[in-house]
């Protein structure tokens, strides 16, 4: 309740730093040294949050479905592809973590390239694998591959610290009990590590709702939120609401990837104390 109570009072204090730089922030926004550090206070750039909450329940076209409706099926239509993105990263970073944890060797050689991996930029990423992929396999698995990749990396380095993080003490104990690496793994290394996997769970969902959103714009995927976030970008001169409407369901789906998570890490530990 008090988690609750803590995001409520974050999120209205977002709002109203919002509503109170619309309401003391210049039009032309504020330049230092000719840089514009803060944006535009104007209607075009910021909307009021009670007119884009309005437009939600509007037509997206003339005679068409309301946005809100529009945005809930295309955040449908990306959570699949999150999911399957998702899923692939976290298996991948499994195995990755499970491997290096094995072999110091090759800790220290596949490492640098995980960390390596995360330092190329999506945009300049997400039109490459858009290419190898295009033939072989169809354009909602590419945005998939996109997503696990942002996703494998929380998980093989948080899932790597949790392997190694019981003490020598424990290993040691195992040992004398003649427990080989598959038993010691079982036994001892995964529930410690899971203080660690699911906080890394978290971020993976993250990243991979990132992955899969920039996926669909850098592809033209059609039919999920990132081809939404471009389309109504178009009309930021003339509704800009509109654009402000498929940011914030874009977010929103990545909270509901992260709460989902959440869940699952509650449930799955009032299963282990019971």
């Amino acid at each position: 309740m008090k988690r609750t109570a803590g995001s409520l009072a974050l999120v209205a204090s977002a709002a109203g730093a919002w509503e109170l730089y619309k309401a003391i922030g210049s039009a032309d926004g504020t330049s230092v040294g000719g840089v514009r550090v803060l944006p535009r206070a104007d209607d075009a750039a910021m909307p009021h949050l009670w007119t884009v909450l309005h437009r939600l329940g509007e037509p997206e076209l003339n005679g068409g479905a309301p946005i809100w409706e529009v945005l809930v099926k295309a955040c449908l239509t990306t959570l699949g592809i999150v999911s399957a993105g998702f899923a692939a990263g976290a298996l991948v970073g499994l195995a990755l973590a499970v491997l290096m944890e094995r072999s110091s060797f090759a800790e220290r050689g596949l490492l640098p390239y995980v960390v390596l991996s995360q330092t190329v930029p999506l945009v300049a990423l997400a039109p490459v694998i858009a290419g190898w992929g295009g033939q072989l396999m169809p354009q909602w698995a590419t945005v998939s591959v996109i997503a696990a990749y942002l996703a494998f990396f929380p998980v093989a380095v948080g899932m790597l610290r949790g392997l190694q993080s019981p003490s020598a003490e424990a290993v040691e104990l195992m040992d004398s009990y003649s427990a080989g690496w598959w038993k010691t793994l079982v036994k001892l290394r995964m529930p410690a590590s899971l203080p660690y996997l699911f906080p890394a769970l978290k971020l993976a969902g993250a990243a991979a709702v990132v992955g899969a959103v920039v996926g669909e714009i850098s592809t033209g995927t059609r039919g999920g939120i990132g081809r939404l976030v471009i389309e109504y970008s178009r009309e930021a001169t003339t509704d800009p609401a509109k654009v402000y409407t498929a940011m914030l369901g874009a977010a929103l789906l990545g909270l509901a990837v992260t709460g989902v998570l959440t869940l699952a890490q509650r449930l799955l530990i009032k299963e282990i104390r019971t």
